[in-house]
């Protein structure tokens, strides 16, 4: 089933995944679509969420993630890279890669991750991130991806804002966790806009607390984001290992507390290569 008609249906959680093998967990775990996190695909190249990383590199990222799962991903693109013109070659490239749906933030590039402490990000004037807007909607028209519009401001500007992007053709609209401080806040946004709205249920973040199901379905919310929740936990069991393995503990006892050998090439996907190969290798050789 596409996006669409996922979301037409049903509130949709997609959790954060940056590489082949996460967006394997995430589909065996049972979820209906991925989100390819740019604060976690920017963590796994070793950078903090600042548009560090290429448009490019998050391309591939999104390419590798789709060679490894079939579901529906959900990409951010951040600033699109640029201008309007920047934007819409993005855009098109990630239609191609067959992506289902992208967001895009109103800030001025580079973008400053709104969970980071320090001053407000700066914001593209709205004429400037309308247009963009409009960029991004033309370059998925033929591809049927959703356009998803994140603002970074905050109450009724972030209504204003959250309007004109809706004008300008965005299928969706973003809010990120510090464009509103309630719920109430976030029902309004969705009666103003009159298009469903995704939500980022960051770790830690008030909307990961308040915004259950009942909530979100109360207040417009149709695509959950589980950014965050998969790096931090698969950052914690890393590290572990590897300060036991460094303090100089029997492996053999860090593996016990581990997936097994066998259970991860069958996680991976071995049975199926060894399928292949049995359909079109030549048989070996007797010795």
């Amino acid at each position: 089933m596409d996006l669409r008609d996922l979301i037409s249906e049903r509130l949709v959680y997609a959790p954060g995944v940056w590489d082949g093998l996460t967006a394997r967990l995430a589909e065996q775990a049972g979820f209906p679509a991925l989100c390819a996190s740019g604060f976690a695909i920017s963590a796994a190249l070793g950078y903090p969420d600042a548009e560090l990383y290429s448009m490019s590199e998050n391309l591939q990222a999104v390419r590798t993630i789709r060679e490894a799962s079939g579901l529906p991903l959900i990409a951010d693109i951040d600033t699109g890279y640029g201008n309007a013109v920047n934007a819409h070659r993005t855009a098109r490239l990630f239609a191609d890669a067959g992506v289902a749906a992208v967001f895009m933030e109103d800030q001025r590039s580079p973008k400053r991750c709104p969970l980071i402490p320090g001053s407000a990000p700066e914001l593209l004037d709205v004429p400037e991130a309308t247009g963009k807007i409009r960029a991004v909607v033309d370059a998925a028209k033929d591809s049927g991806m959703l356009v998803i519009a994140r603002t970074d401001a905050s109450g009724d500007e972030a209504l204003r804002r959250a309007d004109a992007y809706v004008e300008a053709g965005a299928d969706l609209i973003m809010p990120v966790t510090k464009t509103f401080s309630t719920v109430e806040e976030w029902r309004r946004c969705h009666e103003v806009t009159g298009v469903p709205l995704m939500a980022t249920l960051t770790a830690s973040a008030w909307t990961e607390r308040e915004f259950t199901p009942e909530v979100m379905r109360q207040i417009g919310v149709r695509i959950a984001l589980l950014p965050t929740q998969v790096l931090m936990a698969v950052t914690r069991a890393a590290g572990d290992c590897l300060r036991r393995l460094a303090s100089g503990e029997n492996p053999a006892d860090v593996s016990a507390d581990a997936t097994s050998h066998h259970d991860f090439v069958d996680l991976i996907g071995m049975p199926e290569i060894e399928r292949l190969q049995q359909a079109y290798l030549p048989a070996a050789e007797p010795v």
